[in-house]
């Protein structure tokens, strides 16, 4: 997000001396991206943050492919994952492709999950079910039910759930995620007409205090290029006493997602929330139904011949569709087209408004199916539509 943050304490100029109350500096760190010329946030650490101590062991967590070449409709039931051991163990891959991974968690609730950094990938995870602080280098962010979570790549941080019984559907993106550039104007502002403006997004509010998690030395899991990496720290990667820039995780409610209505049916890009170079991300809220007096709210059937659709469905009755609910997945594969329901189209008419909440990323390259996935298919959706 380009918009300007700070928090804690900070100097007043970049790159000078900043001392701690004995005297020592305190340890400036640029984390920025495209080299020196993106994004960037400057991070002011108690330690310095690259004493590494010990080296551990490596794990591929590479998505294996169970289905290379789709062209099947099919439907997933995600209630059915089971809880893992913790945050990471939890994560369970369904798709894939180069550039994007779609996977599904049921994370318990610990004492202390383990610190991680994604160093390839940003990540979007959307908390269908449960509440909890995620911790990160550049503070905490209280979340709950319905919460967008991005957490760009590097980005040093721990979930902490609250709550039991919890859900999310991640999404691992190997491009930045970013807002539609046909929201922003040229200095990168929100325009007046977009569906979300920096007031909705939440930014860390308060950094973390390392001082009662002990003196170290401090696992962090890094995950690089598909193999999850346990190194050990001299100093905790929390221990930041101020930061500004740009760039930074925040979080972003589905709720405040405010729908784009006509007076006929809008085609899916007016429910775009985010975007990479290799996928998108699409809010379906709560709105009004297209209001011209002979008007069909249900969507036409359509062609997807670049994309693959994944709708993960949050809440309500989805209109368009029979036999789906929370917590389910669609995919429909490009190549063939798809629309409503059976009944579902001549049933829309008179509708005046939808309580449905769904997330939907759509892909421009064929997205694989990973054996998990094929373990909690539900069968016979590419029949559904007879």
């Amino acid at each position: 997000m380009p918009f300007y943050h700070k928090l804690g304490a900070i100097p007043p100029k970049r790159h000078t001396q900043f001392r701690q109350e004995n005297g020592e500096l305190y340890h400036e760190q640029l984390f920025g991206t495209i080299g020196f010329v993106g994004m960037s946030s400057l991070l002011y650490h108690r330690q310095r943050p690259t004493q590494v101590v010990q080296v551990l062991g490596s794990e591929d967590v590479r998505p294996v492919a169970a289905v290379e070449r789709n062209l099947l409709s099919r439907k997933l039931d995600g209630w059915a994952v089971k809880p893992g051991k913790d945050w990471l163990g939890s994560r369970v891959p369904t798709l894939f492709n180069s550039d994007c991974t779609v996977a599904l968690a049921a994370p318990p609730k610990v004492e202390r999950d383990d610190i991680y950094k994604n160093a390839d990938q940003d990540e979007v995870v959307f908390v269908h079910r449960g509440k909890g602080v995620l911790e990160t280098m550049f503070g905490q962010i209280a979340y709950g039910p319905g919460d967008y979570l991005v957490i760009p790549r590097g980005v040093i941080h721990r979930f902490k759930w609250a709550t039991d019984d919890n859900r999310a559907l991640i999404v691992e993106s190997a491009s930045p995620v970013v807002t539609p550039k046909r929201y922003r104007n040229y200095f990168g502002q929100l325009l007046e007409h977009s569906p979300y403006c920096e007031r909705d997004m939440r930014p860390p509010s308060a950094l973390f205090d390392a001082s009662g998690e002990g003196n170290g030395p401090f696992k962090v899991r890094i995950k690089k290029e598909g193999m999850l990496h346990d190194y050990m720290y001299a100093s905790h990667p929390f221990d930041v006493v101020g930061w500004d820039g740009y760039h930074f995780p925040y979080a972003f409610s589905i709720h405040d997602f405010e729908p784009i209505t006509g007076r006929v049916h809008q085609p899916p890009p007016v429910h775009q929330t985010f975007e990479t170079d290799g996928f998108v991300i699409c809010s379906f809220v709560p709105r009004v139904y297209d209001y011209h007096p002979l008007s069909i709210p249900a969507p036409y059937n359509h062609s997807n011949i670049d994309s693959d659709e994944v709708l993960y469905y949050v809440d309500g009755d989805f209109m368009s569709r029979t036999g789906v609910g929370p917590g389910q997945i669609t995919l429909h594969p490009a190549g063939i087209p798809h629309g409503p329901h059976p009944g579902t189209y001549e049933g829309s008419i008179g509708k005046e408004r939808t309580e449905e909440l769904a997330v939907m990323v759509d892909t421009f390259r064929p997205l694989k199916v990973t054996q998990q996935a094929l373990d909690l298919e539900l069968e016979g959706y590419h029949q559904s539509w007879l």
